[in-house]
């Protein structure tokens, strides 16, 4: 849904809006019906940036074209809202190689589960999850303290987060 939303162009929405609304909406349909009030309770969204999603979704041409979208087989896993997601309120990082998932992929996979994925460690930091080569940031995360994982521990964490 992350990408659709950013897809749309909608001005002021770059990918890091577009994450946001969809982990505090969590479907389409709540999206298109939020007032400007509800799109300023999204973290990231001020007055302007609220005003602006609204007027698109308010637009019956762009009504259209997301329908027929839809119709034309354009669809997304429902995403688990903020407040409900597992890793709601965490941050983690990607440092090193991934071997089993690009890093865009296990940053897909965090963000679905409500986490922020960041590009650096800070003492704010969850966790952090480092594969061969991992450098800096496995050494500001070891001086500052932050849980550390492999991708092996990642990729068990992953699967028990999906049964629960």
């Amino acid at each position: 849904m992350t990408r659709f939303i950013y897809a749309l162009g909608v001005r002021e929405v770059g990918e890091a809006t577009a994450a946001a609304l969809a982990r505090h909406f969590g479907d389409l349909e709540e999206l298109l019906a939020a007032t400007e009030e509800t799109l300023r309770e999204v973290p990231d969204v001020g007055p302007v940036v609220a005003e602006h999603i609204h007027t698109f979704f308010a637009q019956t041409s762009n009504r259209v074209v997301i329908e027929a979208l839809r119709k034309a087989g354009v669809h997304w896993p429902k995403v688990a809202k903020a407040a409900q997601a597992p890793l709601a309120g965490q941050t983690w990082v990607l440092t090193g190689t991934l071997e089993s998932m690009s890093r865009a992929e296990a940053k897909a996979k965090l963000e679905a589960l409500g986490a922020k994925v960041s590009g650096s460690v800070s003492a704010k930091t969850t966790q952090v999850v480092a594969g061969p080569g991992a450098g800096s940031k496995l050494a500001s995360a070891e001086q500052l303290g932050v849980p550390v994982m492999d991708e092996a521990e990642f990729l068990v964490r992953l699967d028990a987060l999906a049964t629960e």
